[in-house]
């Protein structure tokens, strides 16, 4: 009788692949059912088990599996605009969000989670696989934070169906929690709204169940990290040491340091940030971002203080804490939050119209677990 290829001592196929950096779990097993993946020479099966000595190779490609000490774990924060497809390659020729993204030696950005074409906000890329994963997984509660402007008249009644649940193609969905954003008025009003899974058009979906549309949709928070004005659209920025620490701990993750980084390598990736910022197109180019809060990389860059602003505390060792708008009195945040990079100082173009005073604001709410 032939050995079987699933052996209780190895390791899982798709945890290796996802621990090398190559894809998330989740595409890895893709992978393995599309027969793309072979080990020693066979095509692999998934839940196979793996041992170091195996070769492993994807699209006829062996890979190199030299076992580190240390995982690389690197995070990028990207504020995606609307046009870009979340996929590496698309046959329409349309522009990915990872065309900005700065180009490894070793391993791949893997995103974590995805946005529609018409969908702007905060996407999170990582080279870690397990960070991926983990991040993705349902089953560590990775609330997701969305700000919308929704088309028609909404009742309380259509809000208490929301966040009980309605029945969608794909099986019930609900929204944990919705809030209007202040001084709205009309048949336009801006909406925050959180979810905890990351289905296919979900919030769209949900919203238009109850007979209205979804004009404009932008994520704002994924889990503990916040998207704020500081980075603006089409710009990305790596996590510091402390930002990644706080994002691995929040999925029972141990720290792991980055890599070491070359004086002209950083300067190298300095300028590739400045410049991948795309023009803001003609129709929106009055339209200023709110500021939702400071920013987390004060020792950096010199901090833009919002006008009538309070200082914020900080703890031990200078990193500000996150505060979110009109928390004073309510149940804290159980984590930290991640804060996003300085912006440059821009001279807005002209604006058109006055926009309104709630947009891109996010009134604050405890977070669900």
């Amino acid at each position: 009788m032939s050995e079987s290829p699933s052996r209780p001592g190895g390791e899982k196929l798709q945890k290796v692949l996802a621990r090398l950096g190559l894809a998330s779990r989740r595409d890895a097993e893709a992978w393995i059912s599309e027969g793309r993946v072979k080990v020693n020479s066979v095509v692999a099966s998934l839940g196979q088990r793996v041992e170091p000595s195996d070769a492993i190779s994807v699209d006829g490609r062996l890979i190199k599996r030299e076992e580190r000490a240390e995982i690389v774990r690197r995070v990028l924060i990207y504020n995606k605009p609307e046009g870009e497809i979340c996929t590496r390659e698309d046959p329409e020729g349309r522009p990915t969000v990872f065309d900005r993204l700065p180009k490894l030696k070793e391993g791949r950005w893997i995103n974590i989670g995805r946005l529609d074409i018409n969908t702007t906000g905060l996407l999170l890329f990582t080279t870690d696989g397990e960070l991926a994963n983990r991040l993705m997984h349902p089953s560590y509660q990775m609330d997701r934070e969305y700000a919308v402007r929704v088309r028609g008249e909404v009742t309380e009644e259509m809000i208490e169906r929301l966040k009980e649940g309605v029945m969608l193609e794909d099986g019930p969905a609900r929204f944990t929690d919705i809030q209007a954003a202040p001084e709205g008025e009309g048949l336009n009003r801006w909406y925050h709204c959180v979810v905890m899974e990351g289905r296919n058009r979900e919030v769209r979906r949900l919203w238009e169940s109850q007979g209205v549309v979804v004009s404009r949709l932008k994520r704002v928070r994924f889990g503990p990290v916040f998207l704020t004005s500081e980075l603006t659209m089409g710009r990305w920025r790596e996590m510091t040491q402390a930002e990644v620490d706080i994002l691995s701990a929040e999925v029972g993750l141990k720290p792991v340091p980055l890599p070491a980084m070359k004086e002209k390598m950083r300067d190298k990736l300095d300028r590739l940030q400045r410049k991948s910022a795309k023009p803001v197109p003609a129709a929106r180019a009055g339209r200023k971002e709110r500021v939702l809060r400071p920013a987390l990389d004060e020792a950096e860059r010199p901090a833009r203080k919002p006008r009538g602003e309070a200082p914020r505390p900080t703890k031990r060792g200078g990193t500000p804490l996150a505060e979110r708008p009109r928390d004073v009195g309510k149940k804290k945040h159980s984590g930290h939050a991640v804060e996003l990079g300085e912006r440059p100082t821009r001279k807005p173009a002209p604006a058109k119209r006055r926009p309104p005073a709630h947009e891109g604001q996010r009134p604050g709410f405890d977070r669900k677990r």
